[in-house]
């Protein structure tokens, strides 16, 4: 049995899809900050966060005394050109984010680590994603769907958006939210029963 640090139904889905025991370790958006720091690299930057999160889910099971089994955690982001793409606050940074990807190439970071036994594994999922040219009424079909909110670059691939993506070079499951691959081989390396 592993703990995921994460709410994302996306990375549930995924564990469950595989056939991994886990229970949902609830962090408090206090507990993590994921703000990029100026002129962060975006592999840093995820890899900072996603470490982060590890360690605070670490910390929650001494905290409240629950038995110590691996906690699983992963973070998301998308990169052009360095620029970090987050999650959107609103309609209008949606649209400005899916305006920037149109037409280009840009990469899907995925970071997973596990914390177990007082140190954290660490493992990072790159996949470049090729996006059609996108007309501002299809940009403005797709936000009003409401996938863009709590996705990194104001998209799912898993759903409308899955038409917007011309190539991909990589991890699906990275770009959901966990690379089911390299999610399997950290847990072995850590000593985790896979099916």
């Amino acid at each position: 049995m592993i703990y995921l640090a994460s709410q994302s139904p996306r990375r549930r889905e995924l564990l469950e899809q595989i056939g991994i025991q886990f229970e949902v370790l609830a962090l408090l958006e206090a507990e993590v900050d994921e703000s990029p720091w100026p002129n962060e690299d975006p592999v840093v930057y995820v890899q900072r966060v996603c470490h982060a999160k590890a360690q605070a889910g670490w910390a929650v099971l001494h905290q409240r005394g629950m038995p110590l089994h691996p906690v699983l955690a992963a973070d998301t982001t998308v990169a052009l050109d360095g620029q970090i793409f987050g999650k959107p606050i609103d309609d209008g940074d949606a649209a400005n984010i899916l305006r920037s990807l149109s037409g280009s190439k840009h990469q899907v970071l995925t970071a997973i680590a596990v914390a177990v036994a007082g140190r954290i594994e660490s493992r990072l999922s790159v996949t470049d994603i090729t996006f059609a040219r996108l007309e501002d009424e299809r940009i403005r079909h797709y936000i009003a769907t409401g996938e863009t909110y709590d996705k990194a670059g104001a998209y799912g691939i898993q759903g409308h958006a899955g038409a917007f993506v011309q190539r991909i070079e990589g991890s699906y499951s990275g770009v959901v939210g966990l690379p089911l691959f390299e999610t399997v081989e950290l847990l072995k390396s850590c000593g985790c029963p896979v099916p």
